[in-house]
This record gives C-alpha cells, structure tokens and sequence, in this order.
C-alpha cells in the first residue's frame, strides 16, 4: 500500500503467530456475524426504540455505507499503524461501541453510533486477508484461506440462529452485547500472537488523499441509493438520483485515478493478472448464490408460513456448522497438485445449480423440512466454489501485495454484498406485485364460472390466498434467475482462469 519495505526480521511462523491469526479469524467472523443478526433483528430493534420503518432503515444504511467504506481504507491503515497495533484498536473499539448502542438516547446518536461501529466492523475482514497472506508459510497458506471463506459461508449462516436466540424470550440487548466476549478474545490472541511492526507514520505524505476521498464518496453515495432506492421510488427521488449521479461521477474518477497513482490504494494493474481478475468476478457472482441458501428460505418461511426466526433455525445451522469442517476438508484437496481446483469449483457449482433447479419447484405445501435437501447441497457446494477461487486469485500475489489484494477483494466483496441483498429483495418485491395483479386478474375474468369463490369465508381470506401464491411464485422466479447467473459463472470458468496449481515451496537461489 506504500513503498514495499518488508520487516527487517520477519518472525518464523509457530504456535504463536497462529494464535494471533486464529484472533483475526475471530474478529473477522464476529463483524459479519454482528452485521447479519442486526439487520434480521432490525424489526424487533425498531419496536423497542419505538421508531418507525422509514427511520429504521437508515439505521442499516448507515452501517453498510461505513463498512464497506472501511474495507477500502483498512489494509493502508494497518500497514501504516502496524497491523497489531490497527487489529487491536479496532477490534476493541467495536465492542466498546457494541456495548453503548443499546443506551443512545434518540435516533440520531444510534445511526451515528452505528456508523462508527461499522467503520470498526469493516476494517476487520481486510485484515484477515492480509494476515493470511503475509504470515502463512506456503504449507499452509491454503488452510489461511479456507479460514477466510468461512466469513462468506459459516458467518452469515450462524446469524440466524443468534438472532432467534436474542429475539424469542432472551435479551434485545445481546444482539449487540453478544460480540463482547468474542472481541475481547480476539483482541488478546492478536496481541499475544502478531508480531509489532513499528510505525510508518511518514506514509501520511505518500497517502492517496483523492483517492481516498473519491472512493469512499462514491460507494457510500452507492450503498445508500441502492438500499434506500426502492422505499423512495428510486429516480422519482430528488436524493437518489443525487446519490446516483454523484455515484456516476465519483467512482470513474476513483479508479482513474488509482491507474496512474504510484502509490494507490486500489492497484488496478492487478486486474492484469488474468486469475486474479478472474477471483474478483467470481467472488461479486458468487454473493448473489448465497442469498439461494440465506435469504430465500427464510423470507419464504416468514411471508409464506409465517416462522418465526427461531423456527427457521435448522436451515441456517444445517449450512453454517458443517463449514467448519468442510472448508479445511477443500482445502486439503486441492492442495494436491494432481487435483485441479477449476473441476472442483465446477462441481459446487453443479450442486448450487442442482439446489436452485430444485427450489424453483417451490409450492405453497412447503415446510421446513423441505428445504434440507436443497440446504445440503449448499453445504457441500459453497465451500467448493469459495476456496478454489481464493486460491486461484491469490495464488498469483506476492506477500507484500497482499494489502493491495485484500483492499480489492474485501470492498467488492462488501459492495456485492449490498448489491445482491437489495437486487435479490427488490427483484422478489417486483415479481411479487406482478403475479399478484397476474392472479387478480385471472380471478376477476374466471368468477363467473368459480360459483365456489363467491361462497369464499370472506374478500381478506381470498387476498390473503392470493398474497401467498404471488409470494410462491417469485420465490420460484429468484431460483431461476439465480440459474442464470449461475451459468455466467459457469462461462468464466471455462474461458478466464488458468491452471492454478497449490502454493510451492520457494526456490533456493
């Protein structure tokens, strides 16, 4: 992220510099975990401070634009600050803040306290990936991966079962309570484990102040347009279409910029790694898949059968516990020469294709039960895809572009998160209000000849009929179009990649 100055005396790798990134692992998965249990709780949050939905979801809002934010701006801070010395502050100021949330007095200090929780959330996944890539000896630098995939597969899955534990009789106050004990845990095993790098305050004079300006402009602009767009009717909004234009113009600028910046924070030459690139592509797809297994479900069990999230539970922990295991199981796999990682990507994606076939064959008879079988294809499918592309795109990056790298990859990683949750939710809204007028219609030109509609218990009985059958239909529809998208990535992986093989020992001069 600056002049590439390597530590003088880089400590061998041992028991203890593991313990200090088992810390950052920690600490990565408790920002995502947090992330996901607030906004499924947001509902029960709001009724507690007595706010309506409209102020709510700039609660959201306002977190997902700093998070994503900080993921830019992390790696330069930690190589600047140490990554020690940045890891510590930051994990601990993110249970600090988790700890006063629940206290602010009005809605204006808890949108401000979550914003700086999510500038400290953010700056933790980063992290992770630097610390990988720097301290992991080539042996096991693959099994540092598969531990990063885990904030992609097991933390968001463990959100739901958290939030139902906190919202069905326990204490509101532990979704924000609840990543205390974790941060606290983190913080010391990284202050125990991670080397001290010293200061490099003088980077200050060589930081990328436009860049860093135009980027965290233009994607907090982004993040709210895109999560406030559908509640404000998107360009009939004076402020969205601000937020848009203002998106439009900052980000070209953005990455014009860090082209032909000598000391960028995002090296865009990178891209001309034709791997690299292709992990970057992959990754952003590959969100859109995980709302298949998260999102999906759920609403349909909420909407449609009326869950509550403790009764949803089993299919978050039926995907959430088994990555554990199974991500380090992909690791040792394709850790193999012999084994080339673009087949076993493929196969995750044949099993994902062959859940989201399966789930658009959804009908209003189903339960809970019916979903596992689809929920365990995901289980075996997502860490298939998740550690072959992380060892496909960081494969070609040398230990000292890792922050570079790790920029990258962790701001698309939180944009496209953004970008799939509100494309999804809004796509499903859409189809939704269309098979509903669909429905009515056929209804309305079919009564005449239905003399048992009109012997209906009463109209709310029929809207309700026709409610439910709309929100079954466009749970069908998101499968199908995550199929698509599912064979666009399919096409990359026949034309993009090249043969990654896993990392080698170095070469004695």
């Amino acid at each position: 992220m600056s002049a590439p100055l390597p530590p003088s005396a880089p400590a061998p790798f041992g028991w203890r510099i593991a313990l200090g990134l088992i810390g950052v692992l920690v600490a990565a998965l408790t920002s995502g975990i947090n992330d996901r249990v607030t906004d499924i709780t947001l509902v029960d949050i709001l009724g507690i401070y007595g706010l309506g939905h409209d102020e709510g979801t700039w609660i959201s809002s306002a977190y997902a634009a700093a998070e994503v934010s900080a993921m830019l701006l992390s790696p330069w801070l930690a190589v600047t600050f140490s990554l020690r010395r940045f890891a510590i502050v930051v994990t601990f100021s993110f249970a600090v803040l988790a700890v006063i949330i629940p206290f602010a007095p009005n809605v204006e200090s808890l949108v401000l306290l979550r914003v700086l929780q999510g500038l400290a959330g953010g700056a933790l996944p980063p992290l992770l990936m630097t610390a990988a890539l720097r301290f992991l000896p080539w042996h096991v630098k693959l099994y540092g991966l598969s531990a990063y995939a885990l904030t992609a597969t097991f933390g968001p899955n463990l959100a739901m079962p958290l939030a139902a534990l906190w919202t069905e009789g326990g204490d509101w106050r532990m979704v924000f309570w609840q990543i205390v004990p974790t941060c606290l845990m983190g913080a010391a095993l990284i202050a125990y484990g991670l080397p001290q790098d010293p200061l490099r305050l003088e980077r200050f004079k060589q930081l990328d102040w436009r860049g860093a300006l135009l980027g965290v402009a233009g994607i907090s602009m982004l993040v709210i347009a895109l999560t406030q767009g559908e509640r404000l009717d998107w360009f009939n909004s004076p402020l969205i279409s601000t937020l848009i234009a203002g998106a439009i113009i900052c980000l070209p600028l953005f990455l014009l910029n860090e082209w032909f910046h000598p000391l960028p924070l995002f090296k865009l030459q990178l891209l001309e790694r034709r791997n690299f690139a292709y992990g970057i592509i992959t990754l952003c797809l590959f969100l859109f898949l995980t709302m298949a297994s998260g999102f999906i479900p759920a609403a349909y069990l909420t909407e449609v059968k009326g869950y509550r999230p403790l009764q949803t539970m089993p299919t978050a922990l039926l995907i959430a516990l088994p990555q554990l295991l199974l991500a380090p199981l992909v690791a040792t796999v394709i850790n193999r020469n012999w084994v080339d990682s673009r087949y076993v990507m493929a196969t995750g994606l044949a099993l994902i294709a062959i859940a989201c076939a399966g789930g658009s064959l959804i009908t209003s008879e189903w339960i809970r039960d019916d979903f596992y079988v689809l929920q365990i294809l995901h289980t075996f499918g997502q860490p298939m895809v998740v550690v072959p592309l992380l060892m496909n795109a960081t494969g070609v990056i040398h230990p000292m572009e890792g922050p570079f790298a790790s920029s990258m990859v962790n701001t698309m990683r939180g944009l496209f998160s953004v970008v799939a949750a509100c494309t999804v939710e809004n796509f499903i809204t859409h189809r939704e209000h269309v098979h509903s007028n669909t429905l009515l219609d056929g209804l309305a030109s079919a009564q005449p000849s239905l003399p048992g509609l009109l012997h209906a218990p009463s109209a709310h009985a029929l809207a309700e009929r026709v409610r439910e059958q709309a929100f079954v239909l466009s749970f069908s529809d998101a499968y199908l179009a995550l199929l698509v998208i599912i064979a666009v990535m399919f096409v990359v992986l026949l034309t993009l990649p090249k043969r990654a093989f896993p990392p080698q020992p170095p070469v004695s001069p």
